[in-house]
């Protein structure tokens, strides 16, 4: 009887806050991607306390919104292997600092991307902060190809014109930079993929931006259709 209290006490709490989340995570991601990767790009590093909330806030959302351990856990790696990349790069920067960061921001992406496409996309009617969430689920598939493209880049020498792989503060905005040209089919031109599977990997992701909001305009007027009814 007390446990199943508990339990409703959760699962209603859990509903509340849902949707919400899904703005606090987008706002705190967009300063993150482009506040402070510029700021760290241009020599100012700071916000170290922000990281720290912003894990915790991250690991955090990700429980409330899905309420699945298995995401709790994978969100705790990447953020583990990002804090660790982040102290090594203090006390004796190396390669091994980016080959950190890169395996982390897949894990990282893929499940809030996974959790975040499940609030946006469940039954129920279209509301502002499901809006956002969609939004943030764009900003996740950024952010997969930013870790792809840095993996990619390590392996293969000269796989991009105009990119240096090297553990400094301004690769991850050059990445998230050009993550984002691609995704947009903006083609700038100043960072060009050479290598084979770098272009075959601009094109998924051009493809992806391409269809990524049309589909997502179709689904949300159908769920909003659905929830009138």
């Amino acid at each position: 009887m007390f446990n199943g209290d508990i339990n409703k006490h959760i699962s209603r709490w859990r509903e509340q806050w849902r949707d919400p989340l899904l703005t606090i995570l987008t706002t705190l991601i967009l300063f993150l991607m482009f506040v402070v990767a510029p700021l760290q790009a241009v020599g100012i590093i700071v916000f170290t306390e922000f990281g720290f909330i912003f894990a915790l806030v991250l690991v955090g959302g990700v429980f409330v919104m899905s309420g699945s351990l298995t995401a709790v856990i994978l969100m705790l790696i990447a953020v583990g292997m990002a804090g660790a990349a982040a102290i090594f790069r203090v006390k004796a920067p190396s390669i091994l600092d980016i080959y950190l960061f890169s395996g982390a921001w897949p894990i990282l992406g893929i499940t809030l991307g996974w959790v975040v496409a499940r609030a946006v996309f469940a039954r129920g009617r279209v509301t502002y902060h499901r809006i956002i969430g969609a939004v943030l689920l764009y900003l996740c598939i950024a952010v997969v190809f930013v870790a792809l493209f840095t993996i990619v880049g390590l392996l293969v020498s000269n796989a991009f014109a105009g990119l240096v792989f090297e553990d400094s503060p301004a690769l991850a905005s050059s990445l998230i930079y050009f993550s984002f040209v691609t995704l947009t089919s903006t083609g700038y031109g100043d960072i060009v993929p050479v290598h084979p599977v770098a272009r075959s990997l601009c094109n998924v992701e051009t493809i992806i931006g391409q269809l990524y909001p049309a589909t997502l305009l179709a689904r949300l007027v159908t769920l909003e259709l659905a929830g009138r009814r």
